[in-house]
């Protein structure tokens, strides 16, 4: 090899050793869920089944809703999408009648779980005959005060009996969904007495227990029906105390971390609260929170 072609060599060997690296910053790649091995999203099919129907996925399901999400690269909406369909779509499914029916029917008996000790429905249904029963007999008596009392206990654990179809069916809002669980005599049984109920209703929905000044009037307008003031509202009786708890930002903030409990074994923060409980205020979709929370990469197991 001649001196010219072995210098010309050496030239092109420095200059492409020479050359620029590209500067990478380590896991700072944007998240590509394509390449989510089929165990995971097996998992988190299941997951949502049981959390939302109760019930696993049947075989056809799975591969199905799995294919579904890897068609869609696992994106979050895809994942939105599974999960409105397993509590809107109304396609008729033997077993379940339909999602539809089945994911509000597990809603129902999480709700009764939390606040009833997830009292059946054969027990409020006996419950309700001897208040029935117990109605019939004053009134044949003429005692008709007791009477009216009775039938309002009758009547307060038939506001739960409905409360699943019409919550289903948009007639109820959520917050009433939750003040029919805490205004009745299964409630009443479980938390005796004023002072338990007042903190228990405060612990149960708020996860706080009420200042003096706060248990101080929940307990003038229960035990004195006397008009008294309880987070900026009035009110004079155990109807009012209810209907005024929930219907507090207090009440959203606390549906929002009770679904965090639920669902990832933890409490919301306060970045987390502050932003779901704004979303629910304003649009009073507690539907949307939980696919919020069962979309993300920390319910999934994606992160």
């Amino acid at each position: 090899m001649s001196r010219k072609l072995i210098y010309i060599s050496c030239i092109v060997f420095i200059m492409s050793s020479c050359k620029r690296e590209d500067n990478i910053i380590p896991n700072n790649n944007a998240p590509y869920y394509g390449e989510i091995p089929t165990l995971l999203l097996e998992n988190y099919v299941n997951r949502c089944y049981i959390d939302l129907l109760g019930r696993e996925p049947l075989d056809d399901e799975m591969i199905e809703n799995v294919q579904f999400l890897r068609d869609n690269e696992v994106t979050i909406e895809s994942r939105d999408q599974l999960l409105y369909k397993l509590q809107f779509d109304t396609t008729f499914i033997e077993g379940d009648s339909s999602y539809n029916q089945a994911y509000f029917h597990r809603f129902y008996e999480l709700v009764k779980v939390r606040l009833i000790e997830g009292a059946a429905n054969s027990y409020i249904n006996s419950e309700n005959a001897n208040w029935l029963f117990e109605y019939e007999k004053d009134s044949i008596a003429g005692n008709m005060i007791n009477a009216y009392k009775r039938l309002l206990e009758y009547n307060k654990l038939n506001d739960i009996l409905k409360s699943e179809k019409q919550y289903r069916n948009g007639v109820i809002s959520v917050s009433e969904y939750h003040r029919r669980m805490v205004y009745n005599s299964i409630y009443d049984d479980i938390n005796m007495n004023t002072f338990n109920y007042i903190n228990a209703i405060f612990d149960n929905l708020l996860f706080r227990y009420p200042t003096s000044y706060e248990f101080n009037e929940c307990k003038l307008m229960i035990d004195d029906n006397s008009t008294q003031i309880l987070m900026g509202s009035s009110g004079n009786c155990k109807y009012d105390v209810t209907t005024i708890i929930c219907n507090s930002d207090e009440f959203y903030e606390g549906l929002v971390n009770w679904s965090y409990i639920t669902f990832l074994g933890r409490e919301a923060n306060v970045q987390e609260r502050d932003e779901l409980m704004n979303i629910l205020i304003t649009y009073n979709d507690y539907q949307r929170i939980q696919r919020i929370i069962l979309s993300s990469d920390e319910y999934a197991h994606f992160d």
